[in-house]
């Protein structure tokens, strides 16, 4: 009887301290596959832009994606786009652009001032057209030209419009515009004074209007033949009238004499 108590009392103590010796031993290894929760993925970047493919295709920017490759500048840009925090936002002028650049020329420049002209186009970061209203307030912007290569904004309620000092131009439309890429067509090719010097020629005048004579076909004309017309036929009818009562005196004459010629003889 008494083993048995002892037993009894003996057992249920050693149970709990086998049952609180495996708790300790286990809890690690739960608290170890509490860390070890797989972290959420990453979000995906923001898809690659060929820029190269996108001038081809978007419009007629051939002349200004021709300089891009030819001074092998198509790189520098892309790692801009694509390899960068900031992003990159392009000015590009149309074909038409370039064939109205007369003086100066683009042809007479080194290969040093050419790249300098074409970075001139770009900024080293991404703007929506909202974002310009403020960059409008701030000092000029640096381009990818760097140093003294600035363009100067102003938002005139919407358009923006860009400085060069040569060149004064504005946006006319968005070609592309999704972060980390902004392609804007302007109308003209933008001339930094870095390079062109600020001997700026003036701006010339507007032809003025010249006065355009009526054609012969027009009302005035019209009237006017009308009226010589008429003129030349009053002039006819007048003359033959005189000459008809030119004629009528004359027989009158000739019969009267003739009457006193029959009563003398």
């Amino acid at each position: 009887m008494e083993f048995s108590r002892n037993f009894m009392i003996t057992f249920p103590v050693l149970f709990l301290c086998f049952s609180l010796a495996y708790g300790q031993v286990s809890s690690p290894k739960a608290a170890m596959r509490a860390t070890l929760t797989p972290a959420p993925a990453p979000a995906p970047g923001p898809a690659y832009v060929n820029l190269a493919y996108l001038l081809s295709v978007a419009g007629p920017y051939q002349t200004f994606l021709n300089y891009l490759e030819s001074t092998e500048l198509i790189d520098t840009f892309q790692k801009q786009a694509n390899n960068s925090d900031q992003g990159i936002t392009i000015f590009v002028p149309k074909d038409d652009a370039f064939k109205a650049l007369k003086k100066p020329s683009l042809s007479n420049l080194s290969d040093d001032q050419l790249k300098s002209v074409i970075l001139f186009h770009a900024l080293p970061k991404y703007y929506a057209l909202a974002d310009f209203n403020a960059l409008s307030s701030k000092v000029p912007a640096s381009t990818l030209a760097g140093g003294q290569f600035t363009l100067g904004f102003t938002d005139d309620s919407g358009t923006v419009r860009l400085d060069s000092g040569w060149s004064k131009t504005k946006v006319t439309s968005a070609v592309h515009s999704t972060d980390p890429v902004a392609i804007y067509q302007v109308d003209k090719v933008l001339l930094p004074e870095a390079v062109f010097g600020t001997d700026i020629p003036p701006t010339p005048a507007p032809a003025p209007a010249t006065d355009i004579s009526p054609s012969a076909d027009t009302p005035s004309a019209a009237e006017s033949k009308e009226n010589g017309s008429s003129a030349k036929s009053d002039n006819s009818s007048s003359s033959a009238h005189r000459i008809m009562n030119s004629d009528i005196r004359t027989w009158l004459v000739l019969a009267v004499l003739g009457g006193w010629m029959a009563m003398l003889f």
